[in-house]
């Protein structure tokens, strides 16, 4: 096993090409298929991920826990993994049927058959991933580089056959060709880390309940992260959805800078909790939250208050309406950190996905509450507004059960109220910036932007930030310097 460092470097640098990669393709793709087109990919792929949602169940999450548990044993990890592959494997079958019946059975859907029928390659092809295998081995190293390799390829791809608005089926199966590539390269690579022998019984019993559960949770999160997407589709039109996407866009690829650490702690946490490690493994959920608010606090800041210009440089003047759906949907990325510590990382591996659940069910509701009461007057900022309280309950009700079930806090209020005010000194200065530079959207953003976090560094050493000093203090001392 690597060290975690090793790991959240892996992980940093996947999650960084997530980042950058959509610099590179998403200003492209958006002034070619324009928001029409890039509504349609969005709203097949968000009908689609229902039916992937069926497919596998809650093994995604459930698998990394149960294979992270026996890793040290490869016969027992051989065992579940299969079990793990036979249930998915059944339940794509079962998905796909209905997928493909409500391709001919719905109107809005058989218009884009295209696009479905490729969606639901991509659907079957997720049996072959098993990238929860990967993740409980901690194999980021592979993750990472496989990742990118396939990136690569889908960036020369998309230069040179998409080229005008026609084009956004090509577009949309160059997406699966990346995932399904990676997919087909998981399943080779499978004998590297587990006995592809059979075995003369199979419980596939005693991981029914546990992934009903974890299932349960991804239906209730997929309500809420996709629904959005799908109500805009069937109650506006497909401009107001590719608006939305492009708010959307930036939101996922800022989340994943703030959940890469979560990534990488899951089966960590689940490894010490099975051996009883428990003070190892509240050290690092307090290193998570500090994480957490030190990346998302800043770049909320600064995305809020440049959320035009970012937008026109990732997709043109054509979504400058997309601006006020970014400043609502941004922040966000605050309570979906903090939530994927408190649900993914402290009660998941306690065996308290009940409790995750349970918040979850209550983010949907809220999310589909608030999108049918906001959508038909605000469109894209309506359902922004609907998926940022949608988040900021699901935080609410994760805390309520870790301070009732354990009594414990996993949030230090002098560390939250130092970063607040490190950040709203540092915003300030990022709006005086703002008000002062009048140059090309690129060059503002770039100055901007090494302004505003140059500030926000020389202030938390002002402010005593421990896990900057401490990263600050290893820096230096790698480089020898007293």
């Amino acid at each position: 096993m690597k060290s975690v460092k090793f790991n959240l470097i892996m992980n940093f640098i996947l999650t960084a090409s997530n980042f950058l990669f959509p610099l590179v393709t998403f200003p492209y793709v958006s002034r070619i298929l324009g928001a029409a087109g890039n509504g349609k990919i969005s709203f097949i792929a968000s009908v689609a991920s229902y039916f992937s949602m069926i497919a596998a169940l809650g093994i995604p999450t459930y698998g990394i826990r149960a294979c992270a548990a026996v890793r040290d044993d490869k016969e027992k990890l051989s065992k579940t993994a299969q079990e793990l592959i036979f249930i998915h494997a059944f339940m794509t079958v079962v998905s796909l049927s209905f997928f493909f019946l409500a391709m001919f059975g719905v109107e809005r859907l058989h218009q884009e058959e295209e696009l479905m029928i490729i969606n639901g390659i991509s659907l079957f092809l997720n049996v072959l991933g098993v990238n929860w295998l990967y993740s409980a081995l901690e194999q980021y190293q592979y993750i990472t580089t496989r990742s990118i390799f396939f990136k690569i390829v889908s960036i020369f791809l998309m230069f040179a056959l998409v080229h005008k608005e026609g084009d956004y089926i090509l577009y949309g199966a160059i997406t699966v060709f990346a995932a399904a590539g990676s997919n087909v390269l998981n399943f080779i690579n499978l004998r590297k880390h587990i006995f592809l022998k059979t075995y003369k019984e199979y419980n596939l019993k005693q991981h029914i309940k546990p992934i009903l559960v974890f299932f349960a949770q991804s239906v209730a999160i997929t309500v809420y992260t996709n629904l959005d997407t799908v109500m805009l589709g069937f109650m506006k039109n497909d401009s107001e959805v590719g608006l939305y996407a492009a708010a959307v866009k930036v939101k996922n690829i800022l989340t994943s800078l703030v959940t890469s650490l979560g990534t990488v702690l899951l089966p960590r946490l689940s490894y010490f909790i099975h051996n009883n490690r428990l003070d190892e493994f509240k050290k690092m959920i307090h290193t998570a939250v500090e994480f957490v608010l030190m990346i998302s606090l800043p770049l909320t800041f600064y995305f809020v208050v440049m959320a035009e210009e970012s937008i026109l440089l990732l997709s043109g003047k054509g979504y400058v309406d997309a601006t006020l759906a970014m400043q609502i949907i941004v922040p966000t990325i605050i309570f979906v950190g903090l939530s994927n510590v408190t649900g993914i990382q402290f009660l998941t591996p306690l065996n308290k996905e009940r409790y995750v659940l349970y918040s979850v069910i209550v983010g949907a509701v809220v999310d589909l509450i608030l999108n049918a009461i906001f959508i038909p007057g605000m469109g894209a900022a309506g359902a922004a507004l609907g998926t940022l309280i949608a988040e900021i309950s699901v935080l609410l009700v994760q805390m309520c059960f870790i301070k009732r079930e354990f009594s414990y806090n996993i949030f230090v209020i002098d560390e939250i109220l130092r970063v607040t005010i490190v950040n709203i000194i540092s915003g300030l200065v990022l709006i005086i910036l703002k008000c002062m530079i009048d140059l090309p959207v690129f060059w503002e953003l770039v100055i901007t932007c090494i302004m505003f976090f140059v500030v926000f560094l020389i202030a938390c050493l002002w402010a005593k930030i421990q896990i900057v000093q401490d990263i600050l203090r290893k820096i230096l001392r790698r480089f020898s310097i007293r």
